[in-house]
C-alpha cells in the first residue's frame, strides 16, 4: 500500500517558476493539441494558465489533476495539506514569532508574509471536506490536514487557532530559526553567522519541543535545517537524532519519509538522512509516507523507491490518520516494486 500525506495545493510567491511549474503540471495531465512551442501552443498554455488562475486551486478542476495522478501511482490514500501561513486568520500568530521588523531580514519576510498569506482557512477545509465522496468513489482516500509551523513558546495560540476544525491530521513543522525562515533561498546567507553544531542542536530542540507540545499527529521533515547544505560532521548529530527519536515515541508522535529536499533543493537528500532514519527505526518511531509536493504533478513521486526502503529496512506498516487518530496499516509486497532505494540519497 502507497500512501502521500503531505500534499499542498499552492505556494507563493507568485513568480515565474510558478507559472512554469503551473503549466508543467497541467500538460501532464491533458494534453494540448498544438506543437510545443508553436505559437498556437502558447496561445492554449496561456489559456490554460487562465483557467488555473480564474477557478483557483480550490476547485475541483485543479484537484482532479492530483486524483489523477493519485490514480496513476496507485496512490490510496492522499492527504492535502497547505501550510498555515497561507491563511490570514493566522496573520498575528506569524507576526509574534516570524521576524519581520529587523533592518536585516523583518522588511523581507514581511513581505514575504504579505505575498503568501493570500487564503482563508474555513474556505481551504470546507472544500476538501466536500472533495472527499467523489474521491472514494474513485478508489481513492482524500484526507484533510493542515501544516502548521510550530515556535516555542506559541502552543496555546497554535491550538486555538486549529481549534473548531475537523482535521483527519496535523503535520507540526520548524520552518524558522529564532524567527528567520531558514529554507527561505533569499536568506540562506544568514547559516554562515552561526556554529553549525549549536544551530543544529537549537533546531532540534525546537523538533522536541514541537513532539513534546502533543499537539501534532507527525513531525514533517526532521532534519530540514540541511536544506541548503550548510552541515556539520554527522557524527556529531547523532546524540541529537537519538534524542529526538526518544522523543518522538514518549509522545507517540510519527514521523514522515519525505523526498522534498531531495528533487527540490541543493541538498538533494530525503529526511531524515540514512543514518538518522535507522535510528529512527531502532528507537521504534513510526512512519508515514510523503511527497511534500506542491503541484499535482509531483504527487506519490519516489513513492515505489520510498515503499522499497521501508520494507528492505523491515517496516511493514504505515501511519495513516483519520479524524485525529493513528491507522497503521500494512504495506504489503516485497521490495523490488521501483528503483533500487540505494539510488536515493538519503545521506
Amino acid at each position: 500500500m502507497k500512501v502521500d500525506y503531505h500534499i499542498h495545493l499552492e505556494e507563493g510567491p507568485y513568480s515565474l517558476s510558478f507559472v512554469e511549474k503551473s503549466l508543467k503540471a497541467m500538460e501532464h495531465r491533458e494534453a494540448r493539441n498544438a506543437p510545443r512551442n508553436t505559437k498556437e501552443w502558447l496561445i492554449q498554455s496561456m489559456e490554460m494558465l487562465s483557467k488555473r488562475l480564474t477557478e483557483s486551486e480550490y476547485s475541483k478542476w485543479w484537484l482532479d489533476f492530483y486524483l489523477k495522478e493519485a490514480l496513476a501511482k496507485g496512490i490510496k490514500e492522499v492527504g492535502i495539506v497547505d501550510h498555515l501561513y497561507r491563511f490570514k486568520e493566522t496573520r498575528a500568530y506569524f507576526e509574534k514569532y516570524m521576524d519581520v521588523t529587523s533592518d536585516e531580514i523583518g522588511a523581507q519576510q514581511a513581505q514575504w508574509l504579505d505575498k503568501v498569506m493570500v487564503r482563508n482557512l474555513g474556505e481551504f477545509v470546507s472544500f476538501i471536506q466536500s472533495q472527499k465522496e467523489i474521491w472514494a468513489e474513485r478508489g481513492v482516500q482524500l484526507k484533510l490536514g493542515i501544516e502548521a509551523d510550530y515556535f516555542t513558546g506559541g502552543e496555546a495560540e497554535l491550538a486555538s487557532l486549529l481549534s473548531g476544525y475537523d482535521l483527519d491530521y496535523i503535520i507540526g513543522s520548524v520552518h524558522f530559526y529564532d524567527g528567520w525562515g531558514f529554507d527561505n533561498p533569499e536568506l540562506q546567507h544568514k547559516f554562515k553567522e552561526y556554529d553549525l553544531k549549536e544551530l543544529y542542536r537549537n533546531h532540534f530542540e525546537t523538533v522536541k519541543n514541537a513532539a513534546n507540545s502533543k499537539l501534532f499527529n507527525f513531525i514533517a521533515h526532521l532534519d530540514n535545517m540541511k536544506v541548503f547544505n550548510y552541515r556539520p560532521d554527522e557524527a556529531s548529530l547523532v546524540e541529537m537524532y537519538r534524542d529526538v527519536a526518544r522523543t518522538l515515541v514518549a509522545n507517540n508522535v510519527a514521523t514522515e519519509i519525505n523526498p522534498g529536499l531531495y528533487y527540490r533543493y541543493p541538498v538533494q537528500e530525503m529526511c531524515p538522512s540514512t543514518t538518522f532514519l535507522d535510528i529512527l527505526i531502532a528507537e521504534g518511531v513510526r512512519f508515514t509516507m510523503s511527497s511534500d509536493s506542491h503541484f499535482p504533478n509531483d504527487l506519490g513521486i519516489y513513492s515505489n523507491e520510498i515503499k522499497d526502503m521501508l520494507l528492505e529496512k523491515g517496516i511493514k506498516e504505515i501511519a495513516t490518520f483519520e479524524r485525529g487518530q493513528r491507522v497503521m496499516k500494512g504495506l504489503g509486497g516485497t521490495p523490488g516494486t521501483g528503483t533500487a532505494s540505494q539510488n536515493i540519497s538519503m545521506a
